[in-house]
């Protein structure tokens, strides 16, 4: 008879013994394999309030704003930052979770062409109003730095926004092209809506510029007809590829003017400007036809479509054929909007991946614990830190000019910025995007952590409003219409805030290479020689990514110049001036630049066949 620790049994009692005993093992695995999934577990990364949390922010702030309006701008942001966490961050996910959605007819097959965006959307529009997000700026209660403020806000509305940061880019430009034109009369309306705090009144904006043809290149693209009627209004035919907001109340658009023969003029002297509303007071489309919506990489929360235009009803704004120079103000709009989105999405990032390091465990220590993770960290924080800092001079420098108090020299200035940091920053704002993904391991993959939408949203900011090279070219527009002022006002702005930099003996190493690069810069500009429009077209990226860093540069080292700069800002300063500065002068120390260079890149790409 077996016994089992002393204990005699027989075979039946055995085998249920031995069953029994099977059970509680099988039991006790599956305890086991659960607590170590459990384990497995990662807490989400999270954020407070972006205002308090944006130590960044704040210094720069407390630097150039007068007190007064210090205290009041803090007051309300410390307030908005608070909405944003507590009411406005889940309004943005359910924008996500529910695009909009075209229905093009009716159950008994009446077309109604009906785009239907969700509860969370309209009231983001209902916020923006509530906020002030246009009327601050145009409002002016704090002179010359109602921009600069209304430029914050919507940097801290970014993130949270799901989305509606773009139409609000668009109404933006179009209340700068109404104001710019002298308000005129039949505008006053649309302008006033535009910039209402009233939710009920509050108009958003679209800018239809895009059509089959393509984008930047509006004055060979733009086929649209402007056919004019007895009241003195105009009907407009045509296809529109790209209208982003399509649920917006009004819109600009370029067409060109048929004369009496319906002859149009052609380029760019044939193109007007034209104020349109998309419906009538009944919700009933202005003889517009809905195609379809846009199936897009990222933006989905907003509805984008192709539009017929069969007649649409329309008022001229613009001096006829002057249609490209009146929407030069709402281009600068726009393109300082991608430069707030892209900061705003860059510092979304990095928020969340220095919470996250706090919290994850890897090979028995947190995150924040690795050298080479925070130091990872530590060169995307640059990034951000020196477009941020770009930022805040562009609408500090808008501000100005918006108040007739910038110099001729700050206006020239202005110009050359706009596109120098819009391209720059939409280049940051990708690579920050795809870096800090990373830091997150696989769960940065993860469609439902939010994760993925920032990257997909990023992506258009190097594309929207110009891409790298169209930018890269009006850079160069800007220096030719200048005759070289532009350049000049450049390089003696830099060199003062490098003198001011100077008396801070731990900035002396990013002094002197900046001051390098600037004799590099020069030295590449006196050497372009007799193949000088090529040379430049050529250069002309590489050349505004030099302008970008060196200024960027500068930016850094003088906030880190400031009687209560921290160390922090010091090292930025350093590590931001450690990078290339001038990659226009190393590319063409390597030849690349010129004519034979061109043909080589060509017989790279295509091959010897396609010469």
């Amino acid at each position: 008879m077996p016994s089992i620790k002393g204990i005699n049994m027989t075979v039946g009692q055995e085998q249920q013994a031995g069953m029994k005993e099977k059970q509680v093992l099988e039991d006790l695995e599956t305890h086991l394999t659960r607590r170590d999934t459990e384990a497995l577990f990662q807490e989400q990364p999270q954020t407070g309030n972006q205002y308090l949390e944006d130590t960044l922010l704040r210094s720069y702030l407390k630097t150039h704003l007068p007190p007064k309006v210090l205290e009041e701008v803090h007051q309300d942001l410390e307030r908005f930052g608070n909405r944003l966490l507590t009411k406005i961050q889940r309004l943005s996910w359910e924008c996500e979770l529910n695009p909009p959605v075209f229905r093009q007819f009716d159950a008994w097959g009446r077309r109604v062409d009906r785009i239907h965006t969700c509860s969370a959307w309209r009231r983001m529009k209902e916020i923006s109003a509530e906020e002030g997000l246009i009327a601050e700026a145009y409002e002016k209660r704090y002179s010359n730095w109602s921009r600069l403020y209304q430029a914050v806000k919507l940097y801290l509305f970014s993130s949270s926004s799901g989305g509606f940061s773009c139409p609000l880019a668009m109404t933006d430009g179009a209340a700068k092209v109404i104001e710019s034109l002298g308000n005129p009369g039949s505008l006053k309306n649309a302008f006033d809506r535009l910039t209402s705090r009233d939710p009920e009144k509050f108009w958003t904006s679209g800018q239809w510029m895009t059509e089959r043809r393509g984008g930047s290149d509006v004055a060979n693209g733009t086929e649209t007809v402007a056919r004019k009627q007895p009241d003195g209004t105009y009907r407009l035919y045509g296809f529109k590829w790209f209208t982003s907001a399509a649920d917006s109340d009004m819109a600009l658009t370029l067409a060109r003017i048929a004369d009496a023969e319906g002859q149009c003029t052609q380029g760019s002297r044939g193109l007007s400007l034209f104020f349109l509303r998309v419906r009538d007071e009944d919700g009933k489309l202005n003889n517009i036809q809905v195609q379809r919506l846009k199936d897009k990489l990222g933006t989905r929360q907003m509805a984008t479509a192709e539009l017929w235009l069969q007649g649409a009803r329309a008022e001229l704004i613009s001096a006829e054929g002057r249609g490209v120079a009146a929407i030069s103000n709402m281009l600068n709009i726009t393109r300082i909007h991608n430069v707030i989105g892209a900061v705003a999405s860059m510092r979304r990032m990095i928020s969340l991946s220095r919470d996250y390091a706090c919290k994850r465990v890897a090979f028995g220590k947190l995150l924040k614990d690795h050298p080479l993770h925070m130091q990872t960290l530590a060169r995307m924080e640059v990034q951000v830190r020196g477009a941020f800092l770009l930022l805040m001079e562009i609408v500090r420098l808008l501000g100005l000019a918006e108040t007739n108090l910038a110099s001729e020299q700050e206006q020239l200035l202005l110009r050359l910025l706009i596109p120098v940091a819009k391209l720059y920053t939409g280049k940051q704002a990708s690579a920050v995007a795809v870096e800090a993904m990373e830091s997150f391991g696989g769960q940065g993959y993860m469609e439902d952590t939010g994760l993925p939408v920032i990257l997909r949203d990023a992506l258009v900011l190097s594309i929207w409003e110009g891409t790298t090279n169209i930018l890269s070219l009006d850079v160069l527009r800007s220096l030719a219409k200048s005759q070289g002022q532009v350049m000049a006002v450049f390089l003696s702005t830099v060199q003062k805030k490098l003198e001011l930099a100077s008396g801070t003996e731990q900035l002396s190493p990013a002094v002197q290479r900046a001051r390098e690069a600037i004799g590099s810069l020069q030295q590449f500009m006196a050497a372009t020689g007799s193949e000088r429009a090529l040379t430049m077209e050529l250069a002309a990226r590489d050349f505004s990514y030099s302008l970008a860093r060196i200024y960027t540069g500068a930016l850094l080292m003088e906030h880190a110049a400031r009687p209560d700069a921290s160390s922090t800002d010091v090292w930025a300063a350093l590590r931001w001036c450690n990078q290339e500065l001038c990659p226009v002068a190393v590319e063409s120390g390597r030849g690349s630049y010129g004519a034979g260079a061109a043909l080589q890149d060509s017989a790279l790409v295509f091959g010897n066949s396609r010469l």
